[in-house]
């Protein structure tokens, strides 16, 4: 039943309402961030005041969230599943999702609750609640919303990035998997006990430094082998629209696997339209929604145009598509086969960080969506335990389940949320006119 939802409803679904609201809100917006980049720019670098969380260091815990397994195991098995043709729609995920990560965190700002220390809280959950003025139906909407976010937590960010970095560094270095979970679970609860301040205080170290690591080994492979770069390109655009057999017209484009995989790992890579960033950006001291937007619009670029280019790349200059079912290793072998063992380890070394960032991210999205069901202290305890569990298990633990599983709340969250945004997109509009209309 959950297979037949991912590939029919939300495999055909979810790109084509992704695509159609990142078109209405460029229209809406009219593509400010396309037209006016200079200002768009400059909003990165504008000064702020504040003791408390900066833009950039809700930044990193936002990018915690998506550098991980979207940018390797998700690339390797959108080209495996769906062909070098999924990289082009990664592409357009990307490009249609920017305005909708932005839109997102203006109404997750604008929304957003304060605690009694007067700390920032913010999510899907409460612009969904708000949208319907205190219904019923909006509290009822927004707590399946955070039941789908709890669910992915526990699947997506507990257990497959876990297992990525177990079958890494078992692959690699012969570490058994167990073990790996284990180090990574200890981690995990230690963060999660300290709470949002001790999560932040590992991404933000955590993120620049393995960034510019993979992109530095990525380059490498594309410099030493620059000829079979054009032909990547070439490959990628030649079977964009390759449908499947069988199927021809609308139908079998709106079926096709390189559509399907590339659109729903593009938005597993990049996390946009989901509705799960505001709550990393939500704790930004930053005052205004529209400034602390444009970091949405970065995150994006950064993850899916950048890392996951570069992965998918690195993948096809190698000849690599049929890993099997082990897509971590798929994207290890890419490395090592251009630039030796060396770059094995280096891949190994920083899937785990990858993979560490991504759990303590996902702990922080699952804890604040408990929190909005009850805000009693034994929930969230739950939550921990359970959580830390999942990324024990998920070292040994892997199969076709725990990918339907992630793929199903991924895909109930991004319609939920997709069509509250389609709704309060006036907000959206005056906070935007509100920033980007003044004159300089």
């Amino acid at each position: 039943m959950v297979e037949f939802i991912n590939e029919y409803i939300f495999g055909v679904g979810v790109p084509m309402l992704l695509i159609f609201s990142g078109l209405f809100y460029c229209v809406r917006l009219k593509a400010f961030h396309f037209f006016h980049p200079i200002r768009v720019i400059k909003s990165l670098f504008a000064s702020e005041k504040g003791q408390g969380v900066s833009s950039a260091k809700a930044l990193t815990l936002a990018l915690a969230g998506t550098l991980g397994v979207g940018n390797m195991v998700g690339v390797a098995s959108a080209i495996a599943l769906g062909g070098y043709g999924a990289v082009f729609w990664m592409w357009v995920s990307a490009l249609v999702a920017m305005i909708l990560k932005y839109a997102e965190i203006v109404l997750a700002m604008r929304h957003r609750r304060f605690d009694r220390e007067g700390r920032p809280h913010g999510s899907a959950m409460y612009y969904i609640k708000d949208l319907f003025k205190g219904n019923r139906l909006g509290g009822a909407v927004a707590a399946v919303f955070a039941l789908f976010c709890i669910l992915n937590a526990l699947s997506m960010g507990g257990m497959i990035q876990v297992n990525a970095a177990a079958r890494a560094m078992e692959g690699v270095f012969g570490i058994p998997s167990i073990a790996v979970g284990g180090v990574l679970g200890v981690i995990a609860l230690y963060a999660m006990m300290r709470g949002t301040s001790g999560i932040l205080g590992l991404t933000e170290k955590l993120v620049p430094f393995m960034t510019v690591g993979f992109v530095a080994l990525s380059m490498a492979v594309i410099c030493i082998r620059p000829q079979g770069t054009a032909q990547a390109v070439s490959l990628i655009f030649e079977q964009a629209f390759t449908l499947r057999s069988g199927m021809g017209g609308v139908s079998g484009f709106l079926m096709s696997n390189a559509l399907r995989y590339g659109t729903m790992r593009g938005i597993l890579s990049n996390e946009a339209g989901c509705g799960t960033a505001p709550t990393a950006h939500a704790v930004s001291d930053c005052k205004i929604p529209a400034r602390q937007g444009i970091w949405g619009i970065f995150e994006v670029f950064v993850d899916t145009v950048l890392l996951c280019t570069l992965t998918a790349l690195v993948i096809i200059i190698s000849g690599g598509r049929n890993g099997g079912d082990d897509y971590m290793m798929m994207t290890v072998d890419a490395y090592t086969s251009v630039l030796g063992e060396l770059a094995g380890g280096f891949i190994a070394v920083s899937v785990v960080l990858f993979g560490l960032a991504t759990v303590l991210c996902w702990g922080h999205y699952g804890i604040e969506s408990v929190k909005y069901l009850s805000d009693k202290k034994f929930y969230t305890s739950t939550f921990i335990i359970c959580y830390t569990v999942c990324v024990v298990s998920g070292a040994v633990l892997s199969g076709k389940f725990i990918w339907e599983a992630a793929d199903f709340a991924i895909g109930g969250m991004t319609v939920i949320n997709l069509c509250v945004l389609l709704c309060m997109s006036g907000e959206v509009k005056e906070e935007t006119e509100k920033y980007f209309g003044k004159k300089k």
